[in-house]
């Protein structure tokens, strides 16, 4: 019989990585010659990767972007990424026992993330969690990437698990779309990197601590969506 399966985001969902992030964007910014980003404007630029936080955050200083130049500040931001890890990135409260508990109850896990596969391995064996996911996926691990739906249920493919038994964790509209194209349940968590509350996207639940997040409860989702 096919495990459950549970697929997690990673930034802004799993991990709380906006104070690397937001390092390496205002280390490009500064070489571009504009203003740091503010924290709080960090929530309107992820989500699709590195590139369009840079492509958003010239959009809201109004700065052209050439395409080299685009290319040559996320090969900075990137460089200046890596060198740092994991920097101050940290699991959100709760977490290592939530994935405990899925543990114990059974669940294969996951993560589908639009950060490289690479840096999302690295990321995640830095912080001693890498060998709890029986896949990692990233933007470049398929020729297609999140909200593309197919980039969530390969994932859910590769850790042996069946989309009919799933449920997808995120934090922001990126996340929802891809399960709800997919025909899979989402929680929600309303901590994470977005600009517009998640609740405007209606995924299928909402929480604001992962000690929420439980076995019982993303039983109840799949039974339902059946």
């Amino acid at each position: 019989m096919t495990r459950p399966t549970i697929v997690f985001d990673l930034d802004g969902t799993l991990i709380d990585t906006a104070p690397d992030l937001l390092d390496s964007l205002n280390h490009s910014l500064a070489d571009a010659g504009l203003e740091a980003a503010a924290a709080h404007e960090l929530r309107g630029f992820v989500g699709y990767g590195a590139k369009v936080m840079i492509e958003r955050a010239f959009a809201a200083q109004r700065r052209p972007l050439a395409a080299p130049e685009h290319d040559r500040l996320y090969a900075l931001f990137v460089e200046h990424y890596e060198a740092g890890m994991p920097g101050r990135s940290l699991p959100y409260p709760g977490v290592p026992a939530a994935l405990d508990r899925f543990e114990e109850a059974g669940f294969a896990m996951a993560v589908c993330t639009n950060k490289f596969e690479g840096m999302a391995v690295r990321l995640l064996t830095a912080l001693g969690m890498a060998h709890r996911f029986a896949a990692i996926t990233g933007q470049d691990t398929f020729a297609f990437r999140k909200p593309d739906p197919r980039h969530l249920l390969e994932t859910i493919a590769r850790a042996g698990g069946d989309p009919a038994s799933s449920v997808m964790v995120g934090d922001s509209r990126t996340d929802i779309d891809t399960a709800k194209a997919a025909g899979i349940p989402v929680v929600a968590v309303d901590f994470g990197y977005t600009d517009r509350h998640v609740r405007e996207f209606e995924p299928s639940r909402i929480i604001s601590h992962f000690d929420e997040l439980t076995p019982e409860m993303t039983r109840q989702l799949i039974a339902a969506a059946i």
